[in-house]
């Protein structure tokens, strides 16, 4: 059975170029507001939790965590949710509609008085995050033709990845400076920005008419897919048990001003995008060999920064290993995804985003409750290590599966632009 993936199109090269720089600008906001809140912990849990802070700043550091956390589960539900539910929507008109409710979700983080209320509006605002990356994946795949589904998913995805190099630098300087309410009314304008673009350069592309919300979940009936999420939710806990608490480690263990921790994120984005780009070429070569060289690069970066975090040195090369080995893992996990979900296309696209940030909420809470029972900002270092290896050995898990079947229900190499699927 052969599901093909939309050919080349008869647009110009320049306007292709011009739609998937808007659709990256998506990526960019959502990189911002997703990552923000990591450069601005103290300034958010000093704000939102005064007496707590004053009492300890690492408890209410480790509270404000849950801001990460919430924005992570509020993924996980929306994917999956609204990826099946609106299959069938002409893509452009459901990515305005993602784009909106990102702008007000982020307004509302900015203007609500209390921790509790920002919480839900952080899970609120989280909801489009899988659907958006998943939607504008399946166009950008379209417009770069057969054979660069990886990089067309790559190419969505920089924009997040540039946003830590550029975005969330800036805009947590913003807010040290100006405030973190005004952090997050500059992302909400980031978002508006985008909806302007994606109106104006991304193509009229109808929705998969033959889609229900049934065949859409059926993605769930699939062992395969189930080890693919896997994957992703428990091996990158490893970056964001880091990345969470950059701000603190940057402080506290390797010594540098608050005014520094800008740069330490301008150096996990870097890490970042490069490894996106790579990670993308890599994945359409092949995607068992990409998953296995970057977690082996990860699971190293780990290592290497739990024993040098005190020495700016190390902090630096530390993260952009981190982010860059992290980072190529994601266009990596999500073509599996796209292989092992058969037919199930939208969902697939949409729950690579709900298990990395099923990751993410991972990370964030057991690198938490470290800080919070005493054992410093090296100890999430070590617990995203051990999310690491198992990480590792689910790879080596799903695809012995694959070699045990015969490669029954498995992929033949996308380059020819189509997913054919043999049947058990």
């Amino acid at each position: 059975m052969t599901h093909p993936i939309d050919g080349p199109t008869t647009l110009s090269p320049a306007r292709i170029r011009f739609a998937l720089l808007a659709l990256a600008l998506g990526g960019f906001g959502i990189g911002s507001t997703e990552f923000v809140a990591m450069g601005l912990l103290p300034n958010i849990a000093a704000d939102l939790m005064p007496g707590l802070y004053a009492q300890s700043p690492d408890e209410a550091n480790a509270a404000a965590g849950w801001m990460i956390s919430a924005y992570a589960l509020g993924v996980v539900v929306g994917a999956p949710t609204i990826a099946a539910a609106a299959a069938r929507w002409p893509r452009k008109r459901l990515l305005l509609a993602l784009l909106t409710a990102f702008a007000l979700g982020t307004l509302a983080s900015a203007l609500l008085p209390s921790f509790g209320l920002v919480l839900i509006a952080r899970f609120i605002a989280a909801l489009p995050h899988g659907a958006y990356f998943g939607i504008a994946s399946l166009v950008a795949a379209s417009l770069m033709g057969p054979g660069k589904r990886a990089r067309g998913v790559a190419l969505v995805l920089s924009g997040l990845t540039i946003a830590n190099v550029i975005g969330v630098p800036a805009i947590t300087w913003l807010g040290q400076a100006a405030g973190w309410r005004v952090a997050y009314v500059a992302v909400a304008g980031i978002f508006a920005l985008t909806f302007l673009a994606v109106a104006l350069a991304v193509p009229w592309q109808a929705g998969d008419p033959h889609a229900t919300m049934k065949r859409e979940l059926r993605a769930f009936s699939r062992v395969q897919v189930w080890f693919a999420l896997a994957i992703g939710a428990i091996g990158f806990g490893g970056l964001f048990s880091v990345y969470s608490y950059v701000a603190p480690l940057a402080t506290n263990v390797t010594g540098l001003p608050e005014g520094v921790v800008p740069l330490v994120l301008v150096m996990f984005g870097i890490g970042m995008t490069v490894g996106n780009l790579v990670g993308g070429r890599l994945a359409d070569w092949s995607v068992r060999r990409s998953m296995y060289v970057f977690f082996g690069i990860l699971a190293a970066a780990l290592v290497l920064l739990a024993f040098t975090a005190s020495n700016p040195v190390g902090l630096f090369v530390g993260v952009f290993l981190i982010g860059g080995s992290s980072a190529a893992l994601s266009p990596t996990i999500q073509a599996r995804l796209m292989d092992v979900a058969r037919d199930s296309q939208s969902i697939a696209a949409a729950l690579n985003h709900s298990a990395l940030n099923l990751g993410n909420w991972l990370g964030a809470f057991l690198g938490g409750l470290a800080i919070a029972g005493g054992l410093g900002y090296v100890a999430p270092i070590w617990i995203g290590l051990v999310l690491t290896i198992a990480g590792v050995l689910l790879a080596l898990a799903t695809f012995a599966l694959d070699r045990a079947r015969g490669r029954r229900g498995v992929t033949v190499p996308y380059a020819t632009g189509a997913v054919e699927v043999v049947e058990p």
